[in-house]
């Protein structure tokens, strides 16, 4: 599956998660009139949906280095407590 480049207007995924995170607390507010939260809405879908595909070309990338590197193993992520 070939990459699409990532336009320059584009946040990147760090900015994305805070443009959502701004949203997710204007939404939960509710001093939104109708209208601006279905505005809200709309451009939090674009920005999960551009997380989404974000996420799925760093899992890509990572799966093309370990196949380069057939030693390294893939394993879960171990959270330090």
């Amino acid at each position: 599956m070939a990459r699409k480049p990532a336009e320059k207007n584009e946040p990147d995924f760090e900015n994305t998660l805070k443009q959502l995170e701004e949203i997710v607390s204007r939404l939960e507010n509710n001093d939104l009139s109708l209208e601006e939260a279905l505005k809200d809405f709309e451009q939090g879908i674009k920005l999960a949906q551009l997380g989404q595909e974000r996420l799925q070309q760093a899992e890509q990338h990572i799966q093309i280095l370990l196949q380069k590197n057939e030693s390294a193993k893939l394993s879960d992520y171990q959270a330090e407590e």
